[in-house]
């Protein structure tokens, strides 16, 4: 029975093969950062009030231009269609089925064009900037083909750290599924099944250029090398010039850099840190939200991502002064753990979570959280 998100996990641990699961559980190096993102929460507290009448709450949110019915959407994350058959698709629509969005990854099952074709409503596109400008040229247009609203373009990826657990399962460093990959494989029956039935998976953005070679494994390692490692704050007004929808930079952790975003006429930031994939030892994204928030003084929106598990770890992030969430692990288990019906009960149980938060703090809406802001929260003492 999956009634939150660490049932989920345990879900998800057992139904895919170790190489997948390690994918998007793991972290970079000695996974410090990782384990910030989730254990910083608790610096702060909630601040409990009490006779308001709370017999209704209102998780109306506005981010990105819009109203939503809740705080937060599907952030980005890869290979989703490895997770469950077709899972990007199932992803999207267990989020539309709730009214919150959806933002593709470019190392993506289904193509943006497949994406588009099986659902309607917003759509968001994650960008790399690839060393191969034609690559990115092709991505912006099937971006406006699709219809897609906002543009992620992840910053905090030039470089790609090390992830000991996939070093360790060959992921990326393999190309093809050898004997004994394919023997792990057989030990998860009802994955192999699913696999089956969706069809040989590759990555949907390149699958139509040879040069990439054949299927996902290969693909995504040939992408991963045409990342440009030279990414600078050229290449965001270069595509601020390009693309008239909504521009957001996903990977900010410094004031300096969210000040600079806001320089270069962007519509958002992400306050991120690639959940713990890329630098080890920086600091977790709660950690570094309420100063980056101080450094902007509303003027410009920030959504943000890292660790989230729980209601209350969306209201906190909404208190110290984020728009929006983006889930990510929370609803990658979900779908690996049973499909979209596993992302929808990993919605439904953090809408609730927050709803009864809200409620216990003496909050009807998450406006009037807003409005109170950091005096929603105490930060813990420190022993």
């Amino acid at each position: 029975m999956i009634i939150n998100v660490e049932d989920a996990r345990r879900a998800a641990r057992r139904r895919l093969p170790r190489i997948f699961f390690d994918y998007v559980d793991g972290g970079a190096f000695a996974e410090e950062t990782l384990q910030a993102n989730r254990g910083d929460f608790a610096r702060w507290t909630l601040v409990q009030r009490v006779l308001n009448d709370v017999s209704t709450r209102d998780l109306t949110t506005g981010f990105l231009g819009a109203d939503h019915p809740l705080p937060f959407m599907l952030g980005p994350v890869g290979f989703l269609g490895l997770y469950a058959g077709h899972g990007e698709i199932a992803a999207a629509r267990a989020a539309h089925a709730v009214g919150v969005p959806l933002c593709l990854s470019t190392f993506s099952i289904s193509s943006l064009a497949t994406l588009r074709a099986a659902i309607g409503g917003p759509l968001a596109f994650q960008l790399y900037v690839m060393s191969d400008r034609g690559i990115g040229d092709e991505l912006l247009a099937q971006a406006r083909a699709a219809g897609v609203d906002t543009l992620f373009l992840t910053v905090d990826t030039a470089i790609t750290s090390v992830r000991e657990r996939d070093v360790r399962n060959g992921f990326r460093s393999l190309t093809r599924i050898t004997p004994a990959l394919a023997l792990k494989f057989a030990t998860r029956p009802g994955w192999c099944l699913d696999m089956l039935r969706a069809g040989m998976p590759e990555v949907g953005a390149v699958a139509h250029r040879p040069e990439f070679g054949k299927g996902v494994m290969e693909q995504a390692s040939n992408l991963s090398r045409r990342i440009d490692t030279r990414l600078s704050w050229r290449d965001v007004d270069d595509l601020r010039a390009r693309w008239s929808g909504k521009l957001v930079l996903k990977g900010i952790l410094a004031p300096e850099d969210a000040l600079a975003a806001r320089s270069a006429g962007v519509d958002a930031i992400v306050v991120s840190n690639h959940g713990g994939r890329q630098l080890d030892g920086a600091s977790s994204t709660i950690a570094a939200l309420p100063e980056i928030a101080d450094a902007l003084a509303g003027g410009l929106e920030i959504l943000f991502d890292g660790g989230v598990r729980r209601g209350a770890d969306i209201v906190k992030a909404l208190a110290l002064g984020a728009s929006g969430v983006l889930l990510g692990r929370a609803y990658v288990y979900g779908l690996a753990a049973a499909g979209e019906k596993g992302v929808a009960r990993i919605l439904a149980h953090l809408a609730e979570e927050v709803s009864l938060t809200l409620g216990l703090m003496g909050l009807t809406s998450i406006a009037e959280l807003k409005a109170r802001g950091r005096a929603a929260l105490r930060p813990r003492p420190q022993a």
